[in-house]
């Protein structure tokens, strides 16, 4: 990982001044920072993750959004079990996963 990249995304992020970086914007920050910090930006890109799912860039592609929450389960389980964060957004993500595969059921 390159350290300056890392540098770069934290900057991003403090200019921001927001909680969470949405949209693809916050998909490059947190995958990026989670390489270096998993536990302190995992849980985050985890939540962007889940969200991106529902994006309208993606809504049609079932096959994409399959692979974003299934990501997003990857990395949310990847926390510690410490983790403050960590059973809200796997629980989160393991839903999300968990309907979109019902409606691929539905609809076949």
């Amino acid at each position: 990982m390159d350290q300056e990249m890392a540098l770069r995304a934290r900057v991003e992020l403090l200019g921001a001044n927001r909680r969470v970086v949405r949209g693809t914007e916050g998909l490059r920050i947190y995958r990026l920072l989670a390489q270096v910090e998993p536990e302190v930006y995992g849980s985050k890109l985890a939540y962007v993750l889940v969200e991106a799912s529902t994006s309208s860039l993606v809504r049609e592609l079932p096959e994409q959004r399959l692979a974003l929450l299934d990501e997003a389960v990857a990395v949310a389980s990847a926390l510690d079990a410490r983790n403050p964060y960590r059973a809200m957004v796997l629980a989160r993500a393991v839903a999300a996963r968990r309907e979109l595969e019902g409606r691929q059921t539905h609809e076949a």
